[in-house]
């Protein structure tokens, strides 16, 4: 990776500080993602403590989700002409000040607030790790790793937040699980100004303004409608219209990018790399196979057979390890096969192991009905995550390391959501075909057994795009 700019280059951290590097973006990915789990599990006291209304309540996820999604392009393409280390501490400061918000919130409106302010935070935070990652381990090896351990610290977070949310909310309050982030967060920001990592970028460039508000207001549309299609159904007014509005602001913002703005926030020349356009596409499936097994196995536990949401937490710990496990070993074997043979092995265990849980019931033991068939598709994840992450991220100019990471992360939260809307609606039409000829218990096994099939199908369509990556080794 070669820097186009024309000034004084990046300082690249020196070996003994790489750690340092690394630790730091591992840090805030974690944190980023422990936020997006742990709160569900307190959602029931948070609106047993401040009134929210079943409506209102979903909020306190979809406000963080909301603005997570919207703002991430922003936010790359930020961490380019700003540098990542400032973005970096900046969205650290933002996240952390909203979770003491919402730590002391008394109202549902200030604790909404809170979330979207957090998202904004996480959306700043999330493209700079990247960006870290991209121009301080410029060898291929150390790369791999890096970004293994990247997505290891991830699961980490989603298995940490699964488990700890309901301890927490036990143990102590509800406030703990927004509080405890303001001591962490404070840390890592004196971490983040002291790290070396993309202390500035050399280059003096305006933001494309046009592009942002079109971009963010467009991406933000678009996930608002599909977020409300559970409620509303996809073809009502609430649904339609900033489904409408999204597509228009994201048709305008194309238009801006390739004709108009000087600087683009997402330059679509980006799009000429193979891994780059490939890699996003695959990300957008990927999406949609991560809800259904975090998300939709959870359901399964607690629903089906009956777990808490303590006990559905901890019955998914032992596919976080494995995930974390087969990540890492996924990042020592990139540099030496590239990516193409590893997607393919990670679609063999979607296949395998939703293929498997879709003949769950309510009746299956948790270890041949669920633990066996979430440990291969944890598998599949850990294969699967960090080499679609570097094939999006390979063969890109530093200057627009922020903006292509953001594009990744974006492409994998924007497919999330609309997975999440098109798996739950396709749940829920199934279970309440079943309502009447069994059991409600076994009507709703009968539409989470339909999404692990839809996601076994999301596999086998990433093996089939894979095949357009590039042959030759990323780096």
């Amino acid at each position: 990776m070669t820097s186009t700019g024309t000034g004084t280059p990046r300082v690249r951290p020196q070996a003994g500080l790489a750690w340092l590097v690394l630790s730091l973006a591992c840090a805030c990915q974690f944190m980023v993602i422990l936020d997006a789990s742990i709160v569900n599990v307190a959602l029931p006291s948070v609106r047993e403590n401040l009134g929210f209304t079943p409506t209102g309540l979903a909020w306190v996820v979809n406000g963080y989700l909301l603005t997570f999604a919207g703002f991430m392009l922003l936010g790359g393409r930020a961490a380019d002409l700003f540098g990542p280390r400032r973005i970096l501490a900046a969205g650290l400061l933002l996240f952390s000040a909203a979770s003491l918000a919402g730590g002391l919130a008394t109202t549902p409106q200030v604790l909404v607030a809170a979330r979207v302010a957090q998202g904004i935070g996480a959306a700043m935070m999330a493209p700079a790790t990247l960006a870290v990652i991209n121009t301080s381990f410029t060898e291929p090896n150390a790369r791999a790793r890096a970004f293994g351990a990247w997505s290891a610290s991830g699961g980490v977070g989603g298995m940490v937040g699964a488990v700890a949310g309901g301890a927490i909310t036990t143990g102590l309050s509800w406030r703990w699980v927004f509080l405890i982030n303001v001591p962490i967060g404070a840390v890592l920001v004196v971490v983040a100004m002291m790290s070396p990592a993309g202390a500035r970028t050399g280059r003096r460039e305006s933001l494309d303004l046009i592009g942002a508000v079109t971009g963010t207001a467009g991406l933000a549309a678009l996930v608002y409608g599909v977020m409300r299609s559970a409620d509303h159904g996809w073809t009502s007014g609430p649904v339609v219209g900033p489904l409408v509005a999204g597509l228009l602001l994201l048709g305008v913002f194309v238009v801006v990018e390739s004709r108009f703005a000087g600087r683009p926030m997402v330059p679509l020349r980006l799009f000429r790399i193979r891994g780059v356009a490939v890699g996003n596409g695959m990300l957008l499936l990927f999406g949609g196979i991560s809800i259904a097994m975090w998300y939709f196995t959870s359901l399964f536990l607690q629903n089906v057979l009956g777990y808490s949401a303590l006990q559905a937490g901890l019955g998914q710990t032992p596919a976080a390890v494995v995930f974390m496990l087969i990540a890492r070993l996924a990042a020592a074997l990139l540099p030496r096969t590239g990516v193409r043979p590893l997607v393919p092995a990670g679609s063999a265990c979607f296949l395998a192991g939703f293929g498997w849980l879709a003949q769950a019931h309510t009746d299956s033991g948790y270890v041949t009905g669920v633990l066996g068939p979430t440990l291969l598709i944890a598998a599949g994840i850990g294969l699967t995550f960090p080499t679609l992450m570097v094939a999006a991220t390979a063969d890109v100019p530093e200057g627009d390391a922020g903006a292509v990471g953001g594009l990744a992360q974006t492409a994998g939260q924007v497919g999330g959501s609309i997975g999440l809307a098109v798996l739950a609606t396709a749940a829920g039409a199934r279970a309440a075909s079943e309502i009447g000829a069994s059991s409600p218990a076994a009507a709703l096994a009968a539409g989470y057994d339909l999404v692990f099939l839809i996601a076994a199908g999301l596999g086998l369509a990433i093996a089939v795009v894979s095949v357009l990556l590039p042959r030759r080794r990323l780096g």
